[in-house]
C-alpha cells in the first residue's frame, strides 16, 4: 500500500453522517468513492508476483473505504430528521453498493486475489480471502462478458428496489383514530396523557409501535384492537405491494444469471444453513417442538377469551398479536390474572433512564468493561447519546444512542455500523436505533417489558460489533460472520433480563427508587412463558413467507395469498382479513429468504446460554470473559460453527432449546442468580 493510501485508510472517524446539508453528503461520498476507483485502479496496474501486501491490502482498503459510505448513508437514511438528508444519504448508500458490485464483478481483480500466495498467511487471512473469493464467483465474477454486464444491471435495480420498499415502510405509518374515551379504556394513564384528544373529543395515533403496541395490549375493546390490526397489518399497502412484486422478480432473474434455481439457493448456500431444502426442515422440527405447547398455550388463551365472550372458538391477531417478546389482549390478561404479572405493575420499574443505565451496568461487570459518556458529541439529532467503550485504559470503540421516535426515523429496532472496525484503521462504531418512550415529555418514560427486552438484544449486537472490532481484515469484521449466527449474541443477552436477581440490579420505581419485589420478578419470569411457544411459531410462519417467496417463481404466486397460506399453516391465531403483511415486511429486503435465522440463532442461543449457567450464577465475570473471548471477539475471522465448538466443546445442539419449549406457564423453578 502507498503511503497515501495508508494515510486515508488511517482515517476512522464518520465522513458522512455529521454533514448539514445534502451538497455536502454528495461532496464527501463523491471523494470517497473517487478514492474507491482509484484503489481498484491502482490494484489492477500491480507489477510481479501478487502478495497480500500490494494486493489485498489494497483491496481491504477499497472494500471498506466503499463500505463505509454504504453504512453512513444507509444510517442516515433512516435516522436524520432532515428529509433532504435522508434522500441524499440513501442515494450515497445506493451508489456505494452499485461501486462495490463493479469492483466484485471484475475477473481482473479475483484472478489477482486467485494469485496470491496463500501459504505463509496467518488462519485469519486466509479465511479473509477464502470467503472474498467465494463471494466473488458467487456473484459472477468468472462469468462471461455479457453475463456479467446482467448481473450488473440486476444488482443495481435490487438495490434500488429494496431501498424504496424500506423507505415507503418508513415514511407510511397509517393513521389510526380513537372516537372518545371508552376506545380508550384498559390503556395506561401515562399512554393516555401523552395522547391528549383534539377539539373534537377523538386521539390521533399512529402504527408506530410504540402507538399500536399498547393498543393491542391494553384496550379493552376487541373493535378498537381488530380496527388498528387492519391498518397496522397494511402498513405500506397498496405502495409495496409492486415493489415487492418487481423485486422478487429481479431477485430470481438475478439468482438464474448467476446458475442458481432460485433467490433461496442463492441466499442459503454461503451461511450454516447450506441450502433452502435444509432451511425448510429445520422450520419443520422447529414448528413440530413448537406445536404440542404452542396448542397448551392457545387453549389457556381460548379459555380467558370465552369469559368475555362465551361462545368464542378461535383467538384473532388482534386479541393474541405477538411481536418478538411483545403479546397481545388475552396473553397479558392470562400474565396478570393468573400469574399476578401485570406489565402495567411491571412498567413502573422500568424507567426509560434506569433501563439505559442497567443495560451498561450488567455489560460492564459481565464483561468487564467501562462506558464513558461523550460531552458535547457531533450527533445528527439532539436526543441522541454518546458512549466511548474502554477495557481497562483501553479505548474499544464509540456507540450512538438513538433511541426515541420521532417523524421520518426508522419505525423498528436495530443496531447499525458507524465505522467497521479494523485494526490499524478505525476503532469500530455503532448505533443503537430504537422507539421507546422518552423522558422529559411531562411524565415518566415507562418502557413495557418487552421493551426492556429489545433494548437488551440490541445492545447484544452493539457489544459483538465493539468487542470484535479489531479485526485485521474488513472480511473478518462481526458484520461479516454468517448471517444464520448474528442473531445469537443478542438473544443470548436477553436472558439477563428474565433472571429475577439480576432485574433487581436496574428495574427501580420510577417514584420511589425501590427496587422491583424479588416476587414480582419471579412471577413475571414464570408469566413469561405463557405463549412463548406461540412467538416461536410466528417466527416459524414469518420464515416460510421469506423462504417460500424467493424459493417460488414470482409470477406463479400471489404473495398475499401465500402469505395467508403459511400463515394459517403455522400459526393458530387467525388471520387478519384484508390485511397485507407483506407490505410492512421489511426483512423480505435485507435478510430476504433468511427469515429463518431468528430461529436458528435462537436454538444456538439457548444452547449457549445453558452451557453458561451451569458454569454458576449468571453474574459471572469469569465465564462472561471467557464467552467474550470465544464467542464475541473473533468476529468472522473463523466459521461460525467454530466459535460455537470452542465455547460448547462439542457442535451445537437443538436439545436446550426444546428443554426451554417444553418448559410451560406451570413452571415454579427458582432463580440461581
Amino acid at each position: 500500500m502507498t503511503a497515501a493510501h495508508a494515510q486515508s485508510a488511517a482515517s476512522g472517524a464518520p465522513r458522512l453522517l455529521f454533514s448539514t446539508t445534502a451538497g455536502e453528503i454528495q461532496t464527501v461520498a463523491a471523494r470517497d468513492l473517487a478514492r474507491v476507483r482509484a484503489l481498484w485502479r491502482h490494484l489492477l496496474d500491480v507489477a510481479g508476483t501478487r502478495t497480500v501486501a500490494n494486493t489485498w491490502a489494497v483491496y481491504d482498503e477499497l472494500v471498506w473505504t466503499a463500505a463505509q459510505v454504504l453504512v453512513e448513508g444507509r444510517l442516515l437514511a433512516r435516522v436524520h430528521p432532515d428529509a433532504a438528508l435522508r434522500e441524499a444519504g440513501e442515494t450515497a448508500s445506493r451508489q456505494a453498493e452499485q461501486l462495490a458490485t463493479e469492483v466484485d464483478l471484475d475477473p481482473r481483480v479475483l484472478a489477482a486475489i486467485e494469485s496470491i500466495p496463500l501459504d505463509p498467511e496467518d488462519p485469519p487471512t486466509r479465511f479473509a480471502i477464502g470467503k472474498v473469493l467465494r463471494r466473488m464467483r458467487r456473484n459472477g465474477a468468472g462469468l462471461p462478458d455479457a453475463t456479467r454486464a446482467k448481473v450488473r444491471e440486476l444488482q443495481s435495480e435490487t438495490v434500488r428496489l429494496g431501498l424504496e420498499f424500506e423507505r415507503h415502510i418508513q415514511d407510511r405509518l397509517r393513521p389510526f383514530t380513537f372516537h372518545g374515551p371508552a376506545e380508550l379504556e384498559g390503556l395506561p394513564a401515562d399512554y393516555v396523557a401523552a395522547h391528549p384528544a383534539s377539539a373534537d373529543g377523538t386521539v390521533r395515533v399512529t402504527t408506530s409501535y410504540p402507538d399500536a403496541f399498547p393498543v393491542f395490549k391494553y384496550a379493552r375493546s376487541e373493535a378498537v384492537r381488530r380496527r388498528l390490526a387492519v391498518e397496522f397489518l397494511n402498513q405500506a399497502y397498496p405502495e409495496n405491494m409492486a415493489v415487492l412484486a418487481e423485486l422478487l422478480d429481479q431477485r430470481r432473474a438475478l439468482a438464474r444469471e448467476l446458475g442458481y434455481a432460485d433467490y433461496a439457493a442463492y441466499a442459503t448456500e454461503d451461511k450454516m444453513i447450506g441450502t433452502p431444502s435444509a432451511a425448510a426442515e429445520f422450520l419443520t422440527r422447529v414448528h413440530r417442538a413448537a406445536e404440542a405447547p404452542a396448542r397448551r398455550e392457545f387453549a389457556t388463551l381460548l379459555a380467558r377469551k370465552r369469559q368475555d365472550e362465551p361462545g368464542a372458538t378461535s383467538v384473532g391477531f388482534w386479541d393474541a398479536a405477538m411481536f418478538g417478546g411483545d403479546v397481545g389482549y388475552y396473553t397479558e390478561k392470562v400474565r396478570s390474572e393468573q400469574f399476578r404479572a401485570d406489565a402495567r405493575e411491571l412498567r413502573v420499574y422500568f424507567p426509560f433512564e434506569k433501563v439505559r443505565d442497567g443495560v451498561m451496568r450488567i455489560s460492564s461487570e459481565l464483561f468487564g468493561i467501562r462506558f464513558v459518556r461523550v460531552e458535547e458529541p457531533r450527533r445528527w439529532h439532539p436526543s441522541v447519546e454518546v458512549f466511548d467503550l474502554f477495557d481497562g485504559d483501553q479505548r474499544l470503540g464509540r456507540f450512538y444512542l438513538d433511541l426515541h421516535p420521532r417523524e421520518g426515523k426508522f419505525t423498528h429496532a436495530m443496531c447499525a455500523e458507524v465505522v467497521l472496525g479494523v485494526a490499524g484503521r478505525a476503532a469500530p462504531e455503532a448505533a443503537l436505533v430504537c422507539n421507546f418512550p422518552e423522558p422529559g415529555l411531562g411524565q415518566p418514560a415507562l418502557m413495557e417489558p418487552s421493551d426492556v427486552l429489545t433494548f437488551f438484544h440490541e445492545f447484544g449486537h452493539l457489544l459483538h460489533e465493539i468487542f470484535s472490532g479489531r479485526a485485521r481484515w474488513t472480511a473478518n469484521i462481526m458484520g461479516e460472520i454468517e448471517w444464520d449466527f448474528v442473531e445469537a449474541p443478542s438473544q443470548f443477552l436477553e436472558e439477563w433480563v428474565r433472571d429475577p436477581a439480576t432485574l433487581r440490579r436496574f428495574a427501580r420505581h420510577h417514584a420511589t427508587d425501590e427496587p422491583i419485589p424479588l416476587d414480582l420478578a419471579e412471577r413475571w419470569r414464570r408469566a413469561e412463558t405463557v405463549s412463548q411457544a406461540n412467538i416461536v411459531l410466528r417466527l416459524v410462519a414469518h420464515a416460510a413467507i421469506s423462504l417460500e417467496f424467493y424459493r417460488r417463481d414470482p409470477k406463479e404466486i400471489d404473495t398475499t395469498a401465500l402469505a395467508r397460506e403459511l400463515w394459517e399453516k403455522y400459526q393458530l391465531v387467525d388471520w387478519v382479513d384484508g390485511a397485507h403483511i407483506e407490505c410492512r415486511f421489511g426483512h423480505l429486503v435485507g435478510y430476504s429468504a433468511l427469515y429463518y435465522t431468528y430461529s436458528w440463532s435462537l436454538v444456538i442461543a439457548k444452547d449457549l446460554f445453558e452451557r453458561f449457567r451451569a458454569a454458576g450464577p449468571l453474574m459471572n465475570p469469569e465465564e462472561g470473559r471467557r464467552y467474550r473471548r470465544s464467542i464475541l471477539e473473533p468476529g468472522s475471522s473463523r466459521p461460525a460453527s467454530e466459535l460455537i465448538q470452542d465455547y460448547l466443546g462439542r457442535p451445537s445442539s437443538i436439545e436446550a432449546f426444546e428443554r426451554w419449549l417444553s418448559v410451560g406457564p406451570s413452571t415454579d423453578a427458582p432463580s440461581r442468580s
